[in-house]
């Protein structure tokens, strides 16, 4: 037992005597390392910078007509079949009209015999009257020979108004397109039955104008702010990879969607499809131009996370802000304050500078003492990466 106590204090010791050493080497180590070797730099620029707000959305047509039925039936022949394009009032499908023709020649023969009844109450209205004026029959009678009348006059109309109803819903049973366009979907089939018994079912989907489409994109409540009507956008889809569409905002919805507390909005945009190689339903992946500078000074972000091993945490910004808080751009174009390093006597040197528009590469620099041609330090090759971030990025958010 004493001998396993002795082999392993001797173990403990022994391990630790390897940490101890392997430290030391890492020191030397780095003291043999020039400082030119140990920082890796990047020289701020002059350049042009495009800040994009990106998302995903789904092209539409700007008109899809649902087309449906108005009455019940049995689906006795379609006209129209998918991508045919149709004419307004053009016929697409027909229901069987046994059963509406049956009810329109009751209704008709109903009609026939509320007129043979008003016939006879005006025979009797008429023969009445004479009566009355040879003081014949009484007051009490020529009035009620008068509302007879009346009452057979008013089963007329009523007969009447339900054999219209019956008429027209055996039209109805002849269903045609009600805008000209191209039939993007036939949702039925020769045999099956349609009910529009509670809610009007789909037959067909009519896109109007597939020239002119829309994409339907969502975008977060952090971007909303800086979109408005008119803005170009590009997109590209799946589809054709190797090519870049362009479009226009051509509405920021008010409506806001809600899913696990995050909020999006609709933003719609126009799109022109002349060669019709956009299709409803593609995945559009959506850039909207929000700003653009031209010759502006150009600093890489990577400089704006670098912090050195030994740097202090962030500080809470003046006014509120967290730490680490991307900038929000004022109207006269000056942005949160961020910091870069510069070497100086071999050391980093911390230098403030005033942050614009970022493409989430590149930041303009607004306002400091950076300067076109300066070097910033963007990584201690010495340091793992993660400490190179300590206290946390003070640039503009990265989307």
């Amino acid at each position: 037992m004493n001998l396993r106590k002795i082999l392993s204090h001797k173990l403990t010791w022994l391990v630790a005597g390897l940490l101890l050493l392997a430290a030391a080497a890492l020191a030397w180590q780095q003291s043999r390392t020039p400082t030119a070797e140990r920082f890796r730099t990047q020289a701020v620029e002059r350049g042009e910078l495009t800040q994009l707000a990106s998302a995903n959305g789904t092209l539409n047509p700007v008109t899809l007509v649902n087309v449906g039925t108005q009455v019940s039936g049995t689906v006795k022949k379609w006209y129209a079949d998918f991508n045919a394009q149709v004419k307004e009032g053009q016929k697409l499908l027909e229901l069987d009209p046994a059963l509406l023709e049956a009810q329109v020649r009751q209704s008709e023969a109903s009609l026939a015999n509320a007129r043979s009844q008003l016939k006879l109450a005006e025979a009797n209205a008429a023969r009445a009257r004479e009566l009355f004026k040879l003081e014949y029959i009484s007051r009490q009678e020529f009035d009620v020979a008068t509302q007879s009348l009346e009452a057979a006059r008013a089963q007329v109309a009523q007969v009447s108004a339900l054999a219209q109803k019956d008429r027209t819903n055996l039209a109805y049973s002849v269903i045609r397109s009600p805008v000209s366009g191209v039939v993007v979907s036939r949702e039925v089939d020769v045999g099956q039955t349609v009910a529009a018994s509670f809610q009007t079912p789909t037959l067909f989907k009519i896109a109007q104008d597939l020239t002119k489409m829309q994409i339907n994109s969502s975008y977060a409540e952090a971007d909303i702010g800086s979109l408005k009507e008119g803005q170009q956008a590009t997109f590209r889809v799946d589809a054709f990879p190797n090519r870049t569409f362009r479009g226009t905002v051509r509405q920021v919805r008010l409506n806001p969607t809600t899913v696990q507390n995050v909020v999006t909005y609709d933003v719609v945009i126009a799109v022109d499809n002349p060669e019709l190689i956009l299709m409803p339903g593609m995945t559009a992946y959506v850039n909207i131009l929000v700003a653009q500078r031209k010759e502006a000074l150009l600093v890489p972000n990577a400089a704006l996370r670098f912090r050195p091993a030994d740097a202090k945490p962030a500080q809470r910004p003046q006014g509120g802000g967290k730490p680490g808080e991307g900038k929000r751009e004022n109207k006269e174009g000056r942005g949160q304050g961020g910091t870069v390093y510069v070497l100086a006597d071999g050391q980093p040197k911390a230098v403030k500078i005033q942050l614009g528009i970022t493409d989430n590469r590149l930041t303009e620099v607004t306002g400091g003492e950076l300067k076109e041609g300066d070097q910033v330090i963007i990584e201690d090759r010495q340091t793992p990466a993660k400490g190179n971030n300590t206290g946390g990025p003070t640039g503009p958010r990265l989307f």
